[in-house]
């Protein structure tokens, strides 16, 4: 269960990724219904100003110590090329002796690969260090081009606000889809997109002036047991099929197809953990033709059966 937080801070903190994770698990939402965290800033010398990158000061509460019960371990931005405190670097990896999680927002994957943590394993920083990231470790396996990774114990996120992604990924998965939506809502930020979307999205001057397609996204949303296609959402959003297939690249960082799936996996998701619905109707509301469509798109993208998944994050039992 996901409810002690421990973020270490070194100089020099970069203060919009503190933030995030000051703002995903350091803010009281019990009366939203979210459950209360125990949120601590741990850093080698609490009660000293830590440099950031903003030009402020951090002060932390807690000495590394606070880490040492935490269920989840963050490492926020900060340096590229350190030093990195040897104190740090130990604690994070005792954390995953311990069965512990840890995460990093954006450059701070570079303590992580410092410790040692991604030797082997499958990670992601901000678009810009990426390569830097690969040649001091080069036995990790470096991805561009998403927006977070999870792989085992370590979760990594890219640039900035990919950071928000990656925590309330991480939330969704330990607590459920429900708390994850009301932390979304009250940051006013999507609830969920894929870590696999691209990290940059490059809109390209379109051909002819057109709106944004969050329209045509926003009636798809409303009605995803409809039968969508590339032709009929580009009729919606008044373009060539080409035309809207480029332009929802450029704007979503996906495929329309791989989008479309994506939302339906995530309301069949929504629907296992809050209803008692059988997989064939669960399939039917979603989206998905059959049960065994369901279960393809859920087992690729998910990596379990949805009946497992149920099992798993709820308590209802299993039908159908």
């Amino acid at each position: 269960m996901l409810k002690t937080i421990a973020v270490i801070v070194q100089e020099p903190v970069a203060v919009f990724e503190l933030g995030v994770l000051c703002e995903v698990f350091g803010v009281d939402r019990t009366d939203d219904g979210v459950p209360a965290f125990d949120f601590r800033v741990c850093a080698s010398r609490p009660g000293e100003v830590i440099r950031s990158t903003g030009g402020v000061g951090v002060v932390a509460t807690h000495g590394l110590d606070g880490v040492s019960d935490a269920d989840l371990v963050a490492v926020p931005a900060g340096s590229v090329d350190g030093p990195f405190e040897p104190g740090v670097l130990q604690v994070l990896r005792e954390t995953v002796e311990r069965g512990g999680r840890v995460l990093s927002v954006c450059s701070g994957a570079f303590t992580l690969a410092a410790a040692g943590l991604l030797a082997g394993r499958a990670c992601t920083t901000h678009w810009r260090y990426a390569a830097r990231l690969a040649d001091v470790c080069p036995d990790a396996a470096v991805d561009l081009d998403v927006l977070y990774v999870e792989d085992g114990p370590i979760i990594t996120s890219a640039g900035t606000a990919a950071g928000i992604d990656a925590c309330l990924h991480l939330v969704r998965t330990e607590l459920g889809s429900e708390v994850a939506t009301r932390i979304a809502r009250r940051m006013v930020v999507p609830p969920h997109r894929s870590g696999g979307q691209r990290q940059y999205v490059e809109t390209p001057v379109p051909d002819q002036p057109c709106d944004s397609l969050q329209d045509v996204l926003d009636a798809v949303l409303e009605r995803l047991d409809g039968d969508h296609t590339v032709a009929s959402l580009a009729r919606q959003a008044a373009m060539s099929e080409r035309t809207f297939a480029r332009r929802f690249s450029a704007e979503v960082g996906t495929t329309p197809h791989q989008w479309l799936t994506a939302q339906r996996v995530l309301r069949a998701r929504r629907l296992l953990e809050t209803t008692d619905f059988d997989v064939e109707r669960i399939a039917r509301e979603s989206g998905f033709a059959t049960g065994a469509v369901l279960r393809h798109h859920f087992q690729r993208q998910i990596g379990v059966a949805p009946l497992s998944y149920r099992k798993a994050f709820t308590h209802q039992p299993a039908t159908g």
